[in-house]
């Protein structure tokens, strides 16, 4: 019998040295292994060795584009957990966006931010932009740390139950939407066009 969980994909995107990243992300994670319906994976862009300079158009991808492009592929819906730049999303989250395209289309995204006194909710609103531009559907609700550094203890918890209720409320959505978009693709495969 065929594995109906919605296969979710964290992605890391901050590459930064001295990260908070991995802190929140496994958090995440965790929060969504509990369930049932999902099936989860982490993906961590800091290791994910993807080169920084994209290529012309008759280029051959390099071997790690190959090999991550496959376990997109495979996603059924992701979430990205993102610190805040200058008021933006990190350059190589940005990056690694760029280096795929049907990957990313008519799935959900949803987002898991952290930062200072706007928890990375500014980088969030530019991601759902870049991700309309891919066809990618952003989900309403979002994980947003202020102050991140207050949030979690030594040991990568939080006992925030808006935190643990706003994570609940999105992989709700990203559920329905994984549902419903994989759903019509088997049905009819979605058409990108330029």
């Amino acid at each position: 019998m065929p594995d109906k969980r919605t296969r979710l994909a964290v992605i890391i995107g901050s590459t930064r040295s001295g990260r908070f990243a991995p802190t929140v992300a496994n958090w995440f994670a965790d929060e969504a292994r509990r369930r049932a319906d999902l099936s989860v994976d982490v993906i961590d862009l800091a290791t994910a060795g993807l080169p920084d300079v994209l290529p012309g158009d008759d280029w051959d991808l390099p071997q790690p584009v190959l090999g991550l492009g496959p376990w997109l592929d495979t996603a059924d819906a992701f979430v990205v957990v993102t610190p805040e730049y200058n008021h933006s999303f990190p350059a190589p989250l940005k990056t690694a966006i760029d280096w795929f395209h049907a990957e990313w289309a008519a799935k959900p995204v949803g987002f898991v931010s952290y930062g200072g006194l706007g928890g990375g909710l500014r980088a969030v609103e530019q991601l759902r932009l870049v991700f309309a531009e891919l066809h990618a559907t952003t989900v309403r609700n979002s994980v947003s740390f202020h102050n991140y550094w207050e949030a979690f203890d030594a040991d990568g918890r939080t006992d925030d139950p808006a935190a643990h209720g706003a994570a609940k409320g999105m992989l709700d959505q990203l559920v329905w939407w994984s549902d419903a978009l994989r759903a019509h693709r088997g049905r009819v495969p979605y058409a990108v066009g330029d």
